[in-house]
């Protein structure tokens, strides 16, 4: 057992301290949760309507949805580099293996 246990809670207390909570944490609790299930339900509203947007415009320009969604994607975690670092790692395999058209 390591030296520095001290430092983690019992498994006990842990259960312990949730069953023995006071009237002001359980109304954090139920706040957390219910704005929690708020937050989740927005986040779902809002990618329900890009894909929407994604697939207008996408028949619009002719372009698979899913190219521009991996063109947000690659956009919002800033990410083209590495992107682009793969698709050569990938072409390059593509062309030792004789798959190119």
């Amino acid at each position: 057992m390591s030296n520095h246990s001290f430092l983690l809670p019992n498994i006990q207390e842990i259960y312990m301290s949730i069953d023995s909570i006071n009237a002001e944490e359980k109304a954090k609790l139920i706040q957390l949760v219910n704005e929690g299930c708020l937050v989740l339900q927005e986040c779902e509203d809002l990618k329900g309507g890009l894909r929407d947007t994604v697939r207008a415009i996408a028949e619009e320009i002719d372009v698979k949805p899913s190219v521009l969604t991996k063109a947000i994607s690659v956009a919002h975690k800033a990410k083209l580099t590495e992107v682009r670092a793969d698709f050569e790692d990938m072409e390059t395999i593509l062309e030792t293996v004789g798959r190119t058209l």
